[in-house]
């Protein structure tokens, strides 16, 4: 098998490959135009890497060409080199191009007088710039300076927590070694970016304005320590005064060194996972536009697009800094990116809307079908999931969650027993139903605002019926629109997808459960919401079946399962899972059919007795699950299949061997007391 070492071995340490690969007449250590691509300035190089013992290539201009000379062999090949499979082919192709003979086991010495061709004419050049000396005085910021960041949205706040500074003066050196000293002035104030290895000067009013102090390594990047771990969308601007101005306004922003620099794709990457958008709003010159459009078409793979301000491009109009300066709020900006969303969405919306309900035009009357219903209930940020069989009232439930999230403020709302948190800013409550007709939803959703007390619709109430959706359309219907309603109200307070089983071809299918539950949760986590998911199910004691219901369960903070009582005509909220606590200490709700009323209404909880009976029948069957496999346990094994099985925290699993060894649900084993056995409670 041919080996890496063997071939840098036979090659010169790799400068042979070089030579063999890349034409012209090009010298070690000195700047050259790339052969692989159209490049306009001699910026790339071949150089010995001291510290890998072999030879190399920078391309200062477009870092994607800078490697070893098996990743340029890759390159013209089309292969990856970190992949094994395509890092065996490059091997193989650069033993054939240059007649090796490693591979047929007669291997060819190469000659003295190739080796000397091969050799550059002086010692060798690295690429990597010297980092001159340099010093800075900092000095507070006058007013006048602070009113010129003013103008832009910037606070002082701003400036330190982005590490900019008012500098006095900076001393560094030429290229020549010549000592030089910049010194500010009411006239020409200097500002700096500073970072743990280096300083960018901001001169605005002088020339040159920008200047380098110190290491900025290869990436430098802007911005990117005052981000948050996870947000909605992300700015690519052109320089740092567009990052302050944009987080002054309360958007997140980065920079790279210049609008032409090349994106480093593996950070976007990485960024793609904290961030729902990440959108190029560069300069509307023409470098800036012209650079854009060809970042947007690069990073295409991370679904990058770029955004295009209504600026003329002149030197005074062209970024975003200039658009607030010249009297534009966050809030009209937000309009621009809601169009910018509306555009970007036009064929989904355009569909969706079509299955929005229309009260001005309610569905022609058809056959009533009832639907079962579901309601999950939590925090913003979570999955709340609700089962239960038919006929259970889970519609109502739902309905009731719904209108106290839309009821007018101070309105008494029976809401079935839980507390809903007033939705005083208005913010968008979605409700997708993917099992009821157009017209059962109509007459569901009717039924709703004279719970929640509202004479009419309110706007941020949108209520779609996707049953003439496939099962693929739903889901992505489901995460555009709350996209778009998300800017367009300021937020989602609640998310009901009535019927998530219909969101997959199989419920028991893993993979593609685990994808939906994944992207439902993601989706929260982004928008800061409750997503309640209805899932139609019977639960099996306090285990949801299927494997889209083990995950729901898994990744979701509560949840509720809605039953017959013992009496009929009542149903009772029992939990199956809190992520705080025990779900069988959480009282039961009962609510029930008032005529009078024309509506479910709450019953208040069950008593103490039945709720400790609750828990210890669901223990008693938990019990004989885990002994019906083995016939005594630890307590620590115990302790951790409980966890399992119940999907619990280790207190709360301590808190149920407690309880079960009180009913004698499980005992000691007398012939060695570190084991239990099954209770007498079970043998009866």
């Amino acid at each position: 098998m041919l080996r890496k070492e063997e071939i840098l071995e036979r090659t010169s340490n790799g400068l042979a490959v070089f030579k063999h690969y890349l034409p012209g007449n090009w010298r070690i250590g000195r700047n050259f135009l790339n052969p692989l691509y159209e490049d306009s300035k001699a910026s790339c190089n071949i150089y010995f890497d001291r510290r890998g013992g072999i030879y190399k290539m920078k391309d200062f201009g477009n870092d994607s060409y800078s490697g070893d000379c098996f990743f340029l062999v890759g390159q013209l090949k089309g292969l990856d080199c970190n992949r094994a499979a395509d890092f065996v082919e490059i091997l193989e192709i650069i033993d054939r191009d240059l007649g090796l003979g490693l591979a047929s086991g007669t291997p060819v010495s190469i000659l003295p007088a190739t080796v000397r061709r091969a050799e550059p004419d002086k010692p060798e050049e690295t690429p990597e710039k010297p980092v001159k000396p340099y010093q800075f005085r900092e000095q507070k910021f006058s007013l006048a300076e602070l009113v010129y960041w003013q103008q832009y949205g910037i606070t002082p706040e701003l400036l330190e927590h982005y590490k900019v500074c008012s500098l006095r003066e900076y001393n560094s050196e030429t290229a020549e070694g010549k000592p030089y000293t910049y010194t500010s002035s009411v006239a020409e104030p200097m500002y700096g970016y500073k970072g743990k290895q280096h300083i960018k000067l901001y001169r605005p009013f002088s020339t040159p304005r920008f200047l380098y102090g110190g290491s900025f390594g290869e990436n430098y990047c802007f911005g990117l320590e005052q981000l948050p771990a996870k947000g909605d969308t992300l700015f690519i601007t052109g320089g740092e005064k567009d990052v302050l101005s944009l987080a002054a306004h309360g958007f997140h922003a980065i920079c790279f060194n210049s609008e032409t620099v090349t994106i480093p794709p593996t950070l976007i990457y990485r960024l793609t996972f904290r961030f729902k958008h990440i959108i190029l709003l560069f300069d509307m010159d023409k470098t800036g536009k012209e650079s854009s459009r060809k970042h947007e078409k690069l990073l295409e793979e991370f679904g990058v697009k770029r955004l295009l301000l209504p600026l003329p491009g002149t030197k005074e109009e062209k970024d975003i800094s200039d658009y607030f300066k010249a009297g534009n709020t966050r809030e009209d900006f937000l309009k621009l990116f809601i169009e910018f969303l509306d555009n970007l969405y036009s064929d989904t919306l355009i569909m969706l809307k079509s299955c929005e309900i229309d009260f001005n035009n309610p569905p022609a009357k058809a056959q009533e079908i009832i639907s079962a219903g579901d309601v999950p209930l939590g925090t913003q940020g979570n999955l709340f999931g609700i089962t239960g069989g038919e006929g259970t009232g889970k519609s109502n439930y739902v309905a009731a969650i719904v209108a106290g999230c839309i009821c007018p403020a101070g309105a008494e709302v029976d809401t079935l027993g839980v507390q809903i948190t007033a939705n005083g800013r208005h913010k968008a409550v979605l409700l997708y139903d993917t099992e009821q007709s157009e017209v059962q939803l109509f007459k569901n959703v009717s039924n709703l605002l004279i719970r929640a007390k509202q004479p009419d619709k309110p706007d941020e109430l949108k209520a779609f019926c996707l049953t003439g959706m496939s099962r693929k359309e739903r889901l992505h219907a489901i995460v555009q629109s709350m996209d778009k309603f998300y800017y367009q109200y300021g937020g989602i307070q609640l998310v009901v997808i009535d019927g998530i089983a219909d969101l997959v071809k199989s419920a028991n299918d893993e993979a593609e459960s685990v994808a939906v539950i994944d992207e439902l949760y993601r989706l929260a986590g982004i928008y800061n919401t409750c997503i309640l998911c209805v899932l139609h199910f019977v639960p099996n004691g306090l285990k949801l079946r299927g494997h889209l219901g083990s995950e729901l369960q898994r990744k979701a903070a509560t949840i509720l399962s809605i039953e017959k009582d013992e009496e009929p005509a009542q149903s009772v909220v029992k939990a199956l899972k809190v992520r705080d606590g025990s779900p069988l200490d959480v009282p039961l709700m009962l609510f029930a059919w008032d005529k009078e009323a024309g509506m479910h209404v709450y019953k208040g909880e069950k008593t103490r007795e039945e709720k400790e009976k609750r828990k210890e029948r669901e223990l008693v069957n938990v019990a004989r699950d885990i002994f019906g496999r083995q016939t005594r346990i630890t307590y620590i094994d115990l302790c951790e299949q409980l966890q399992q099985v119940l999907d619990i925290k280790e207190r709360t699993a301590k808190s149920y061997i407690r309880f079960m060894r009180e009913r004698d649900i499980i005992a000691k084993d007398t012939a060695n007391q570190s084991f239990f056995v099954i209770g007498s409670y079970n043998l009866q």
